[in-house]
């Protein structure tokens, strides 16, 4: 008769895995076939035969798939069966990197909620109005994007005779600057269109901010993840790993 592994065994069936990982068996067999989990030995009844770095390596997933979306996690999880150690901590560090930017970008744009939609705009002189390219150069976006700012409501220039070129008056200026802030970071077009009205009479700030909070939980969630899959990486890795 087979001897069937327990969870304290060395080895471990598919099930056991699923159980530990909080996926299901078809889940384990399928992350396995993407490479996620390396390859499963077998039985001479052909059963697969699992061990702790197939555990370690869908826990590692789970939280990556999470930190930074499935098909990175995946890819990332492969590098560490794969090899060599250089590739996987550079993927890493992307990833870790891009959220550490997204971290920067939702301060600019909580400092820009509080502050430029404050900004007095009186005594302003029509000499401070900015053209596209002007206007794209100051905030260190392109042209283009002023453009789709305007087919979206977001940011409506005057338009000057006799060609309809764009001009931006300064209250159109600080417009821009608060909808580049808060696209940068991660403030979709259609809520922030309904929110822009408020903004140019200083009533907003309070939705703004209640949107910034959902998106920091949202990084720290994801950053939480990623410490969580550092552990299970470096389990898979083993200790002898440089």
């Amino acid at each position: 008769m087979e001897r069937v592994p327990t969870l304290k065994s060395a080895v471990m069936r598919t099930v056991d895995v699923a159980r530990r990982t909080g996926y299901s068996v078809q889940q384990i067999r399928n992350l396995e076939r993407d490479g996620v989990l390396p390859p499963a030995a077998r039985t001479a009844a052909g059963h697969r035969v699992h061990t702790e770095v197939h555990v370690h390596s869908a826990l590692a997933y789970r939280s990556l798939a999470v930190g930074t979306g499935p098909v990175e996690a995946k890819q990332i999880v492969r590098a560490a069966h794969e090899g060599p150690v250089a590739r996987l901590l550079a993927l890493l560090d992307a990833v870790h990197a891009r959220l550490d930017r997204e971290r920067a970008q939702l301060a600019l744009a909580r400092e820009a909620a509080a502050q430029i939609s404050a900004e007095p705009m009186a005594d302003v002189r029509p000499a401070d109005a900015m053209g596209v390219s002007e206007l794209a150069e100051a905030l260190g976006v392109r042209a283009s994007t002023l453009r789709h700012w305007d087919a979206e409501g977001l940011v409506v220039p005057d338009r000057l005779p006799p060609r309809g070129s764009r001009r931006y008056t300064p209250a159109q200026v600080r417009d821009a600057r608060i909808v580049h802030q808060l696209r940068g970071a991660g403030y979709r077009v259609g809520p922030l269109r309904a929110l822009m009205p408020d903004l140019r009479s200083g009533r907003g700030r309070e939705s703004v901010e209640a949107a910034l909070a959902v998106r920091e939980a949202g990084i720290a969630t994801r950053s939480r993840a990623l410490l969580d899959a550092a552990a299970a990486i470096r389990a898979v890795l083993g200790p002898s790993t440089a």
